[in-house]
């Protein structure tokens, strides 16, 4: 029987769901970053190019923003039992992933079984937002979003992890992670459920609502504070290890195993924390300081990094730790933000447009990083990534003065 709306900061019934859907959604993400993992045995097994190696990361995202439109469009979330979707989606990128590892014999089927994981992942990741929000009243939605979003942020580095414990094969470590991916979706199939707080009644199809929200101010804001951390997060994400590889050949320092723990460390337990700590400072100071106060450290980070190039492992470390923490510690603040300004019977929608976006701009940044270490170095190439956070705690100052978030039901 399914608690009351009253009833859901303490009931045993939505504390298990709410760590459900954070289990649903670290092992459903765990096949994004698998191909980024083993990029350089993948380019030599299948016979890529450095251009191509590029494609074959963004074409995830890529993937994942033609998904999330086409989910937004639709009002797929708001319109269709959540949980099913999400389990959908999994199981299709799971599928996808293990199909890269059997069929791929070049760039083109491996871009396009990327493209499909990325559509498929569209239909995982904002959509457990919703149902977490449908678990969540507004006094611990910070903190439940936070743990959501550290729950993603470990799955996107767990191949990190496989490859930096044991020396597979791209084969094996890609294998690893569409088997979690899989348990992801037959967690979310059988044991989620939907919350308590969500509108009642059925939701017509009303595609034209991922566009009108930005005429609402606090949608608006909230969404333009994303998009900012968003030009700085997968940039960072997907070329931190080539850049911390870069970095200790310089220093003729450890490179191989090390390297992936280490990044393993910044992304993924960095990250994870750093989730959890922005989502309890969104619910004790408020959404705005805590995404501004995130904002300004990776900013600082992406500003100071040249300084830690080519610099022993011990000091890169502490460096990538707070960096790692503070790119990630405000994605939650957003989702909660949008969640609770946004029409509550559009929510999924609101959530999945305002991913489609911002996935788009990582398209770019992806891009464009690389680019520049061509031209100017590794030790350069992350500069310009300073001026997404830039972007976004302007806009979330000022939806410090915006009204406030509409009340629970």
């Amino acid at each position: 029987m399914t608690c009351a709306v009253s009833d859901l900061e303490t009931s045993p019934q939505a504390r298990r769901q709410r760590r459900l859907v954070a289990i649903a959604q670290l092992t459903s993400l765990s096949c994004w970053f698998s191909a980024t993992a083993v990029a350089p045995a993948l380019r030599a097994d299948l016979g890529i190019g450095a251009a191509g190696a590029v494609l074959l990361t963004s074409s995830v995202q890529i993937g994942f923003v033609v998904g999330a439109v086409a989910s937004a469009a639709s009002n797929l979330a708001d319109r269709f039992d959540p949980t099913r979707v999400a389990a959908a989606g999994a199981a299709l990128a799971a599928l996808c992933t293990v199909a890269l590892t059997v069929l791929a014999d070049g760039l083109a089927v491996a871009v396009l079984l990327r493209l499909l994981t990325g559509a498929a992942l569209a239909c995982v990741y904002p959509v457990n937002m919703k149902i977490m929000a449908s678990w969540s009243p507004a006094r611990i939605r910070g903190r439940a979003f936070g743990v959501l979003i550290g729950a993603l942020t470990l799955g996107s580095a767990v191949p990190q992890l496989i490859r930096g414990i044991e020396d597979l094969p791209w084969q094996g470590v890609m294998l690893g992670a569409a088997i979690l991916t899989l348990v992801g979706a037959g967690i979310a199939a059988t044991l989620v459920h939907p919350g308590p707080e969500r509108p009642g009644g059925p939701v017509h199809l009303n595609p034209r609502y991922a566009v009108a929200m930005f005429a609402q101010r606090g949608p608006r804001l909230a969404n333009l504070g994303y998009f900012g951390h968003m030009w700085e997060l997968y940039a960072l994400w997907t070329w931190l290890p080539t850049f911390l590889l870069a970095s200790q050949t310089a220093a003729d320092g450890p490179t191989a195993g090390a390297v992936n723990l280490t990044a393993f460390a910044a992304i993924g337990v960095a990250g994870a924390a750093g989730c959890l700590l922005g989502g309890l400072a969104a619910d004790r100071l408020g959404r705005a300081p805590a995404a501004v106060w995130a904002l300004a450290v990776s900013g600082i980070c992406c500003v100071a990094s040249p300084l830690f190039y080519g610099r022993p492992l011990a000091l890169v470390l502490p460096f990538l730790l707070v960096w790692g923490a503070a790119v990630i510690a405000d994605s939650g603040v957003f989702s909660t933000a949008l969640s609770e300004t946004a029409d509550p019977r559009f929510v999924g929608t609101a959530l999945t447009a305002q991913t489609a976006i911002g996935f788009l701009l990582t398209v770019a940044t992806i891009h464009l990083v690389p680019l520049l270490a061509d031209a100017v170095g590794w030790q350069w190439a992350f500069w310009p990534l300073a001026l997404g956070p830039l972007a976004g705690a302007t806009a979330m100052a000022r939806f410090g003065t915006a009204p406030r978030p509409r009340p629970a039901a």
